[in-house]
């Protein structure tokens, strides 16, 4: 039995709206999309649209310049005969089951969630949103160390960003990632990390911020966002390309979901320096006092 005519459409339908969003997830433009698949970007935009006649291997190519897994674009994907009884389960469960599910499978007991030691302070957000800026001043004034988790993923492979997205991909790069992270981690201080605006896009590795950070999502408008972004010189990966208005927008409305799972949420639309960072000291507040009495941390004077 085949799909009727109309079911067919909805599934490319289903399909494009997917590739839309993991592009967006991943911050790349259709230009830059179609360079790094080597496929034409009038054909992605047929995709995108539901026209695409779609075949395997390009549709892999597409996932894979992505660092995407193929899976992940189709509308319905099924791994194992209980996958459906399983996601229906995930879907009712509480916030509590769903942490002891997590720490059993990893390994921990359900009766007694793990809680992963407490790192410090991590800033999210889209490039512009001042996670560098503010996170410089935020470390200074509460005596913890500072650290760009970019610039550490560069440090440890000797290597720029652009360089290893070029030599090795985004799935290349996110791998990197993922290992500064776990470095980062292994110090075993309090830090404020500033992390790229497309790490909400690798759940294994934004899941590890949230569970050893108080995580707070840095947002400001589209137009602050470009106009900074502008001042310091950097357009990637958007560079060249007449919609990146329109591609930013896109990248920031696929995000907000995930952005929006941080613990707090600190808004610098229209604020100088001093008063984002103003805001953002007030935000720490509350996490600084109940860290230090669950912990013994010395206590920080804001």
């Amino acid at each position: 039995m085949t799909d009727s005519p109309d079911a067919e459409s909805r599934f490319l339908e289903q399909l494009g709206q997917r590739v839309r969003t993991m592009r967006a997830l991943r911050g790349m433009s259709r230009k830059v999309l179609a360079k790094v698949s080597g496929i034409s970007e009038r054909y992605i935009a047929q995709l995108e649209s539901g026209k695409g006649n779609v075949s395997i291997v390009l549709l892999r190519r597409v996932s894979n310049a992505m660092g995407a897994h193929l899976e992940d674009l189709l509308p319905s994907a099924d791994p194992t005969p209980d996958w459906q009884m399983f996601r229906d389960l995930l879907r009712k469960a509480t916030p509590s089951q769903i942490a002891q599910a997590k720490d059993l499978l990893a390994g921990g007991s359900a009766s007694a969630p793990r809680r992963a030691p407490f790192c410090g302070i991590a800033l999210i957000g889209l490039r512009g949103a001042g996670k560098s800026t503010l996170g410089k001043i935020l470390a200074k004034k509460i005596g913890w160390s500072f650290v760009e988790l970019n610039k550490a993923i560069e440090e440890q492979n000797g290597l720029s960003i652009a360089e290893i997205i070029a030599l090795y991909g985004q799935e290349g790069f996110r791998r990197m990632e993922q290992a500064a992270l776990q470095q980062l981690l292994a110090r075993n201080e309090l830090m404020v990390l500033a992390t790229g605006g497309g790490i909400v896009s690798e759940p294994l590795t934004f899941d590890q911020i949230l569970s050893s950070f108080y995580t707070i999502w840095l947002k400001a408008e589209p137009e602050e966002h470009m106009a900074r972004v502008r001042r310091q010189g950097d357009l990637r990966p958007m560079a060249d390309d007449r919609s990146a208005m329109t591609e930013l927008r896109n990248i920031l409305l696929s995000r907000e979901p995930l952005y929006s799972r941080a613990t707090a949420v600190v808004d610098t639309a229209g604020l100088s320096v001093d008063a984002a960072a103003a805001r953002l000291i007030d935000a720490v507040r509350p996490v600084l006092q109940n860290e230090a009495r669950s912990f013994g941390l010395r206590s920080v004077a804001l």
